[in-house]
């Protein structure tokens, strides 16, 4: 054989060899997509996401991927959110049972423990969380929920993250809808007919989350505690919830319902005296912080605040409804019941 066919023949197996390997890596390395995320950041997504961290306050954060009903591809345990309060996370993701925690507890990540994990995408609302894993070359999407409707820009990206615009969208349809269905019956009801409400953690005598001051007055009430602040939560004196004097009370914890009924100074307000004392619900997260469930609190807190205008609101059949179509579980009647009386 001359040498030149020999180098011929060798060439042909080379590429007999190569040619499979070639078809096999191309279509993995189209495999991958681009997403930005609400940092302006571009973030390589592998075209499936089967596995994901998240990171933070890990109630709100899951309760967007449950809304997405991809609950199953959550890897990570519920850290310092492992207690009963937070019991329907693993009733709405059993993954969530034992699973190993991967942050710490001042909730920087445990950059290690995610290594092994092997997540197709970490998702975080802290950005100091983003350069350690970026580094790394974990892809890391960054949320933000600066202003009270950015939920729905937060399902939206978790749309194009998990392939599921459908899902963003129809998320977004019913988010604007319910707000819309609450408004036009408030429509009516001027402002003096308006109940002052009062969120509060009475034993440390803090509204303890700025979301409150848009959900109370989206339900057709005046919150006593709104003075266009920028910080997440407002401390006052006894004498000024005195002087506010509010109609109704929003705690959420039941046992303050007792503290309040039992302290001196609380029992002589208005809510107090009249029984209107009420515990906000709990279900991937409590309603009355930021949470996916965002509209559900609006209904529950205009049929509270109004319960005249929302008679005909069956709230027992609007949260299990939420519940089936976007986290894709049915919870029985004693499980809504649960999750609407707060008492977890």
């Amino acid at each position: 054989m001359s040498i030149e066919r020999s180098v011929l023949s060798r060439r042909r197996v080379l590429s007999s060899l190569i040619g499979p390997i070639a078809l096999t890596a191309c279509p993995a390395l189209a495999q991958t997509r681009q997403v930005t995320d609400m940092a302006g950041r571009t973030v390589t997504l592998p075209a499936t996401i089967e596995r994901v961290v998240t990171l933070g306050s890990l109630p709100v954060i899951n309760s967007f991927v449950f809304t997405m009903g991809e609950g199953r591809t959550i890897v990570n345990g519920l850290a310092d959110f492992d207690r009963p309060h937070w019991k329907y996370q693993t009733v709405f993701a059993p993954n969530l049972a034992g699973a190993p925690t991967m942050q710490q507890p001042n909730r920087e990540p445990n950059v290690e423990a995610i290594l092994l994990a092997r997540p197709d995408v970490v998702l975080t609302m802290h950005r100091e969380s983003v350069g350690p894993l970026e580094t790394r070359g974990v892809p890391t999407i960054f949320l933000a929920w600066r202003e009270p409707e950015d939920v729905k820009a937060c399902m939206t990206l978790l749309g194009e993250v998990f392939g599921k615009p459908a899902v963003a969208q129809r998320y977004r349809r019913y988010f604007d809808g319910t707000l819309q269905r609450v408004a036009a019956a408030l429509q009516p009801v001027p402002q003096s007919a308006r109940p002052r409400v009062l969120y509060v953690q009475p034993a440390t005598l803090t509204q303890p989350r700025l979301i409150a001051e848009w959900w109370i007055p989206a339900a057709g009430g005046v919150s006593v505690t709104d003075d266009g602040r920028k910080a997440e939560s407002r401390t006052f004196s006894m004498e000024q919830v005195l002087l506010w004097n509010p109609d109704i009370l929003i705690v959420v914890d039941a046992k303050d319902i007792a503290y309040v009924n039992k302290d001196r100074v609380f029992s002589q307000l208005k809510a107090v005296r009249g029984g209107r004392v009420y515990v906000v619900p709990v279900g991937a997260h409590t309603w009355a912080n930021r949470t996916a469930e965002q509209p559900l609190t609006v209904l529950w807190a205009a049929k509270t605040f109004h319960p005249e205008r929302f008679a005909n609101l069956d709230l027992a059949t609007e949260t299990a409804a939420f519940y089936r179509d976007f986290f894709r579980h049915a919870l029985n009647e004693a499980q809504v019941s649960e999750i609407l009386s707060g008492t977890l």
